[in-house]
């Protein structure tokens, strides 16, 4: 079965973790676009007629933070359904808190290896976003691959 592509859509600042990402995601049956910070995030989440399957998102971003973005997408009615997964190199219970307050689907830190991240994306790419509850209990929010 010929199967579209997934689209995804990352934002963050760092080139590094973008061409990681970039490069996990490269292996799997998706397509990927990114953005160097918050308002270019925005900028082409509202200039595009394709919407991307997920957006991952980083929070500490240059002109708009993660959590900005985070709160435009849920209050704009052709954004809000898109999933939204945080990738953030914080673990603080502040940010997962009000992240998941602000609608956030689910929230990762960011692994240590290459390996992890490419695991860690394969498991991400292969959950039914269709069947999955839009919000998850906040036991199962932050996201933690099982070994």
């Amino acid at each position: 079965m010929d199967r579209a592509k997934i689209k995804v859509l990352l934002a963050d600042d760092d080139p590094d973790d973008r061409d990681l990402f970039t490069e996990a995601v490269n292996e799997h049956n998706a397509d990927i676009q990114t953005a160097g910070n918050g308002a270019q995030l925005m900028t082409l989440l509202l200039e595009t007629s394709e919407f991307p399957d997920f957006i991952f998102l980083d929070l500490n971003m240059p002109e708009k933070s993660g959590k900005e973005c985070l709160q435009e997408i849920r209050q704009h009615p052709k954004l809000k359904d898109i999933p939204v997964i945080i990738y953030s190199t914080s673990s603080s219970k502040k940010d997962i808190d009000d992240t998941y307050s602000l609608g956030a689907n689910l929230y990762i830190t960011k692994p240590n290896s290459f390996s992890e991240l490419r695991n860690t994306v394969r498991e991400i790419l292969s959950i039914d976003w269709k069947q999955r509850e839009q919000k998850v209990a906040k036991k199962q929010y932050v996201f933690a691959i099982s070994e």
